[in-house]
């Protein structure tokens, strides 16, 4: 079984060798791909260097930002040309602690499980940290309203802390996947259970970054909320 961590990558020069060395310490056989939006900090140089000690990581350079939907796409469809069984998403900030990787996978060797998410509200609890009042709030009903809208039954729907199985990802049009922010991983369960694939949530504890910047911006809530309704309308009309 071959297994990958797909992490984004822009202005991520604090965190990034961190996170790879972290990774790649793991009691856990997993290979790393970094996707940098050619990052001007020099994040992606540090991942070529780190090439140099590390045989199983691998960098795609895109030639500009073009939203975590798009990163993640390509970083999907590269995993798949790579013949990859498992393929896991990551925050480069350690919001998501690494070793929860080997829980995720552990969730997915269910055979009735296509993707396990490492969801930060299971059983009415709040497992956030460091996240400004505001924030969580706006986190908690944003999901509360991603599931009255798709009727999912999942309670962490913009989580980004996730495992496929290649199944799952060779089943959906990648291409036809339109979100760009973070509404792209509300897009990305809703068209898993749509193909009839299911959910599991595995309770983790997220940390808000400590060093870089946030790149949540208002025209990302935007497309969350907005989006939901038009991807939900348009499901209707949809084969799946």
């Amino acid at each position: 079984m071959k297994n990958i961590v797909i992490i984004p990558t822009y202005n991520e020069i604090e965190n990034v060798e961190h996170m790879i060395r972290t990774v790649m310490s793991l009691d856990f056989e997993v290979d790393l791909l970094i996707v940098d939006d050619n990052s001007p900090d020099g994040t992606g140089t540090k991942v070529t260097e780190l090439q140099k000690e590390f045989d199983n990581l691998f960098l795609e350079t895109r030639k500009e930002k073009n939203g975590l939907g798009t990163a993640y796409i390509h970083g999907f469809k590269w995993c798949l040309d790579h013949q990859y069984d498992f393929i896991f998403e990551m925050d480069c900030d350690f919001s998501h602690n690494p070793k929860d990787l080997i829980r995720l996978w552990e969730a997915c060797q269910d055979e009735s499980v296509g993707v396990a998410v490492g969801s930060r509200y299971v059983d009415n609890l709040v497992n956030v940290v460091n996240w400004p009042m505001g924030r969580v709030l706006l986190s908690y009903f944003a999901s509360m309203y991603v599931r009255f809208i798709t009727r999912m039954k999942i309670m962490d729907t913009t989580a980004g802390f996730v495992c496929y199985k290649s199944e799952v990802l060779k089943a959906i049009n990648l291409d036809k996947i339109r979100f760009r922010g973070y509404a792209f991983q509300i897009e990305m369960k809703f068209t898993a259970l749509k193909h009839g694939f299911s959910i599991v949530e595995v309770p983790i504890i997220f940390t808000d970054r400590t060093k870089g910047t946030s790149k949540m911006s208002k025209g990302i809530v935007k497309e969350a909320l907005l989006g939901v309704i038009q991807m939900k309308l348009q499901s209707f009309f949809r084969k799946y």
